[in-house]
């Protein structure tokens, strides 16, 4: 099985990611279904606490994200720092994805084209994440890791993970704000559904591909002088 699969460069897929994820949740949120539920925490305090940029509140957020990995594990992990390295570049481009996506037009049925285009592409970034031996974006390596931490199922970690932020965003928006924001069908389909479709799309994944890069092989090679 392994030799009929292609092996690909993660850093090229990283980069990839970063680009696709951060279009999926500019363009799930442009569709008025709500924006996808990685991104509705730091979404709400955009607009609970506007000085900030939506990118800027994201790359806080994944930091936040990144401090409590360190607790869990209880000592350095050089590439949870990494990763809010990636994050902070994704919180940039979230940014540059808002200047012209803000200027797509606005219809029901292009609307409904913009959710499914964006939920599909936010759950295909999400699983090539996991798969990239790279260092990925905080959003996306906490419910990995907590689900290594925890020895769970990563669907029974993801969708429970989705459900929180969605809880976090409503709260703060309807205190702060006197009413809901940023949340709609889209985002509570989305939450209840995603971690199931990443799972399938990474399965489809493992068929074809296989994923390389520098600090991939620079582990094995660690690993390997550790067993001899």
């Amino acid at each position: 099985m392994e030799s009929t699969r292609k092996t690909l460069r993660g850093e090229l897929a990283l980069v990839v990611i970063v680009f696709i994820n951060s279009f999926g949740v500019v363009l799930m949120l442009h569709s008025g279904s709500g924006i996808s539920a990685i991104s509705s925490v730091p979404y709400a305090f955009s607009e609970v606490l506007p000085r900030l940029s939506l990118g800027t509140w994201t790359y806080l957020f994944q930091a936040c994200l990144v401090a409590t990995l360190f607790l869990l594990r209880r000592k350095f992990v050089p590439e949870y720092l990494f990763s809010f390295v990636v994050g902070f570049f994704f919180g940039n481009v979230v940014d540059l994805h808002q200047l012209w996506v803000s200027k797509l037009p606005n219809t029901l049925p292009l609307d409904i084209l913009y959710f499914v285009i964006s939920y599909l592409v936010i759950c295909f970034g999400i699983a090539l994440s996991n798969r990239c031996q790279m260092p990925i974006i905080p959003t996306d390596l906490f419910p990995r890791e907590l689900a290594d931490i925890t020895g769970l199922p990563y669907s029974k970690i993801k969708i429970p993970f989705d459900v929180i932020c969605l809880a976090v965003t409503a709260v703060l928006t309807g205190v702060f704000l006197g009413h809901i924001k940023g949340l709609g069908i889209g985002t509570v389909l989305a939450a209840f559904t995603m971690g199931k479709v990443i799972g399938w799309m990474g399965e489809q994944m493992d068929k074809h591909v296989v994923f390389t890069s520098v600090l991939a092989q620079h582990r094995a090679k660690l690993a390997h002088s550790a067993s001899h």
